[in-house]
C-alpha cells in the first residue's frame, strides 16, 4: 500500500510525495527531517491524499502530478476532477 500527497507549505508553495506511511511522512516534513524542500518552508499542511495499490503505483501518480501546473494540482485538490481534462499541459496561446 502507498499514499501520494501533496503539502501546502508555509509560503503557499506545493509539495508532492509519496510514502507507506502518510501520518509519520507529514510529520516529519513538518519536524524538518522531511526533504530539503520542505525543510526550508515549514510549517507544512497536508491538503491533498489519494492510497494506492502499492507504492510504486503511488510514486508513479507523484511524478504525474509533479509535471502539472499548479492551476491543474489546485483542481485536484480541490476535487474538481471534471477540470483536470482541460487543464491538461498544453502550449500557451496568445
Amino acid at each position: 500500500m502507498g499514499w501520494t500527497y501533496i503539502l501546502e507549505c508555509a509560503d503557499g508553495s506545493p509539495y508532492v510525495g509519496s510514502t507507506v506511511d502518510l501520518e509519520r511522512r507529514v510529520g516529519e516534513h513538518d519536524a524538518g527531517v522531511g526533504a530539503a524542500y520542505t525543510r526550508r518552508r515549514r510549517p507544512v499542511r497536508l491538503v491533498w491524499s489519494a492510497q494506492y495499490a502499492s507504492i510504486e503505483e503511488a510514486f508513479r501518480y507523484e511524478k504525474q502530478i509533479q509535471g502539472w501546473r499548479r492551476a491543474k494540482r489546485e483542481a485536484l485538490i480541490r476535487g474538481e476532477f471534471e477540470l483536470l481534462p482541460q487543464l491538461a499541459s498544453r502550449a500557451r496561446r496568445g
